[in-house]
């Protein structure tokens, strides 16, 4: 039997390998996230190299928020992912949502980070 853990891994590989086809040449928007908290990172696959993160562990947003596991925290690193990922020259992304659904916090993640500017 399979843990929790291990189903979650397989299926953002599924994930992963699906938008390798499809991505051309734009980063990665990744999404990680626990109980208590959320963080998200673009990545740039064929150098290796993270241009952009954002995460409800940053001080600065950890005094401004309640809690870091709720739909306006995830809103909220999405803003400041957006923010961070046009100063570093990043429009358009693929969304890696990993292996969780797009639902909840996830979504919310993605549609602050649409309207912060970044197209996928």
């Amino acid at each position: 039997m399979k843990t929790a853990r291990v189903k979650l891994n397989r299926r953002a590989q599924r994930n992963r390998s699906r938008l390798k086809k499809l991505s051309g040449e734009r980063p990665r928007l990744s999404v990680a996230r626990s109980h208590k908290n959320i963080s998200a990172q673009v990545i740039d696959d064929e150098k290796g190299v993270t241009l952009a993160a954002a995460s409800t562990l940053e001080a600065d947003l950890r005094d401004a928020l309640t809690t870091g596991g709720d739909t306006a925290a995830a809103a909220r690193v999405g803003e400041l992912l957006a923010e961070r990922a046009k100063k570093a020259g990043v429009d358009e992304v693929v969304f890696d949502r990993g292996g969780y659904m797009f639902h909840g916090r996830v979504k919310a993640l993605a549609e602050a980070a649409r309207e912060g500017g970044l197209k996928f």
